[in-house]
Parts: structure tokens; sequence; C-alpha cells
């Protein structure tokens, strides 16, 4: 699939192609600031007047035809006119100050006049990033709101600081798509650092094959298009899907961060992976007396698939019946969830996202979720 296509993602099995293909795409890559008010939204619909000889010269025909099929709007610049990508809609309309479910509804040429009228209310600076051809975020141009830090120099730190703080990490996969970018590592030669406790308490519960299977992992995860931080997360590995654990250290892209911040962040990993397996730990000790309930209620509270956590709950009640379960029972059973979603073709950024907030269920207060009466 051509790389101007909104639709566009790439997948990589080792690190060295992922590097090389970030620093050609930021060598690429511009960031445009202009004002605001200053910003020219137009109609790129089958209606639309703009011809192929409107547009800027580093816009091809192919990735015109692709807005033209799905966001429909362009915006003008010096330069000629730019195909927007969806991923810059959000922030474009947060640029306008504007919001609601109705805009989409409208027809492009009243939703390009929508936008120019409140875009051209507003003096503050935008940051316009351009890549494949298109407007991929309009971003505020103040260095507090919005500060640039390139994926390839984030994976270059990364990768240097995980070489010297965990010898022998092994590079496990990567993903790119124009809203979001992760890479995944695992951590062989620090499991019994990071493991070894808890791997003794599972098997000390009759999880023995669960413990020798477990191995410590790390996920990066980062957009320049407003989706996500800088960040590095817990994982577990060694099951059918990794195990999220939380967010161990991470940059917000705001605030005039630099790349070094994201350095610095980085020393504080190994003490945090430690604090996000001792919260796993602890799930071991909360006794639940109606764990199917509980994980119903978990399930909605967290804003899971409902398909994928019915099925996923359904597996975990035949296998527990009406006997009591821990909290830790409950949240490895909850795993089954992005499995059953990854067997699906659910889209990697979504999947990124449902296990994040799959990790938030290890700072809920169980108690609440541990009641007798079914849900509907």
């Amino acid at each position: 699939m051509n790389s101007c296509l909104d639709a566009f993602s790439t997948t990589f099995d080792a690190f060295t192609p992922m590097l090389n293909f970030h620093e050609q795409q930021d060598a690429q890559t511009e960031w445009r600031s202009c004002r605001v008010n200053s910003l020219t939204v137009a109609p790129l619909d089958a209606s639309s007047p703009l011809s192929y000889s409107s547009f800027a010269g580093k816009c091809s025909q192919e990735a015109v035809d692709d807005t033209k099929a799905g966001l429909g709007l362009a915006m003008g610049l010096y330069d000629g006119y730019y195909p927007i990508r969806d991923t810059a809609y959000k922030s474009l309309l947060d640029r306008a100050k504007i919001s609601g479910s109705a805009l989409p509804k409208l027809s492009r040429t009243v939703l390009a006049a929508v936008l120019n009228e409140c875009l051209h209310l507003h003096s503050a600076e935008a940051l316009l990033l351009l890549r494949e051809g298109k407007i991929s975020a309009v971003h505020s141009g103040d260095a507090v709101d919005y500060s640039v830090l390139p994926i390839s120099e984030l994976l270059g730190t990364l990768k240097t600081k995980l070489d010297a703080r965990f010898p022998g990490n092994v590079f496990l996969a990567g993903y790119t798509d124009h809203a979001i970018t992760s890479a995944s590592w695992q951590l062989p030669d620090q499991r019994e650092d990071l493991l070894g406790t808890y791997a003794k308490l599972l098997a000390a519960n009759g999880k023995a094959t669960m413990a020798g299977r477990l191995t410590p992992g790390v996920r990066f995860i980062t957009s320049d298009t407003g989706v996500a931080s800088a960040k590095v997360s817990a994982l577990l590995t060694g099951g059918q899907h990794p195990i999220h654990i939380g967010s161990c250290v991470a940059v917000d892209h705001r605030h005039q961060s630099k790349i070094a911040d994201f350095e610095s962040a980085m020393d504080q990993l190994f003490a945090q992976f430690g604090d996000a397996v001792s919260k796993l730990q602890a799930l071991m000790e909360v006794h639940l007396d109606y764990p199917v309930n509980a994980m119903t209620r978990v399930c909605k509270k967290l804003s899971m698939p409902k398909k994928a956590a019915d099925e996923a709950i359904a597996m975990f009640e035949m296998a527990y019946g009406d006997n009591p379960a821990t909290a830790h029972d409950v949240f490895m059973a909850m795993q089954e969830i992005p499995y059953i979603l990854k067997t699906e073709h659910t889209p990697e950024s979504k999947l990124l996202t449902i296990e994040e907030n799959l990790a938030r269920a290890m700072s809920l207060r169980w108690s609440e979720f541990d009641r007798a009466r079914a849900v509907s």
C-alpha cells in the first residue's frame, strides 16, 4: 500500500529496518508555522472546484484522490493546496475551537465554510505537519502546547538506553501507521530481577506453567499527530498475547519537551517496572466471591468491546463456574479480549488503546465490583 494513503500501515520484525524507515520519513517531513486565521479550508469531494493543478507539487494524484474518497477537505497554503489527512481532523477542529457530532454530517462545502468562519477568528500560531503530500496534523504553534519529538530520534535514544540498562534485550515487533508508532522488546536476561518474586508466588498458587512462560518486556508508543505521548510501558510476554501492566515512563509533546527529557525519563524505567509488577502481584491477595460478576462489571467500567468481552467472560465462567477466584485470575482472563480482537484483525492502534485500558484494572477497587447481583 502506498504510504501516502490514509489507511497505510506497516509492521517490522527487526529494529534496524524500523529505524531506517523513520529516519527517512523524518527527513521528508516538514513542520510549517503559520497563523490560524491565515488557514483556508476547501471542499475536496466529487463536487469540488479544485483541479489537480491547484495542489502543491509534492502532492500526488493518489494522495488527492484518497482524500477525495475520505475526509474530503483540503487546505490552501502559499505553495498550493494540500489534501487534509484524517489524522488532522481533530486538531483542525481544535484550532477552529469547534466540536460536535453534527459536523461530519455536513456536506464538505458547508463544513469547509464553517471551519473557515471559525479559523479566521483566531490569531494564534498553528504548527502544520506535512507528510507524504498531505497535512497530517494542525497543532498549536505554541511550544508550551506542542513540542516536536522526531520518532527516529526517540527510537534511537530508547535503543541506546535499553542496551545500556537491559543488555540482551530482544526486539519483538514494530508497527507504524499515520496516527501511531509502537515497538516492543523482550528482556530475557532481567527475568529473575523483575519477575522473580512474582513467578514464585504464581508457582506457589498452582500456576507454575504460567510462571515459567512469562518474560518481562517493554513497549514504546508515540505519535506526532496528537494521539499519544512518547511513553514506554511494562509488558509481560510469553503468552498468546503480550500483557500490558502499566505505563512506566512518559514524556508529553508539551511544555517545550526535548529528546533529552525522554532520555532522562528512561532512567526511571527499572524502578517503575518493579512498581507495575508489585501492583499485579497485589491482585493475587484480592479474593472475589462473585468473580464472573466482577469481571462483567470491570469490563463495562473499562469500556471493553462488548462482543469480545462477552466471549472472554463466557470462557472464564466455563473454567471457574461459581467458585471464588482472585482479582489476578480475573485480570488474566480479561487478557483474552485483545487476543480475540487480534484474531479478528482489529487495527493495531485500537488494540493498543484497549490494552492500555485493561491495565487500568490493576488500580481498581475490586470490592466495588464483587457483588452477588448479576449484571444485566
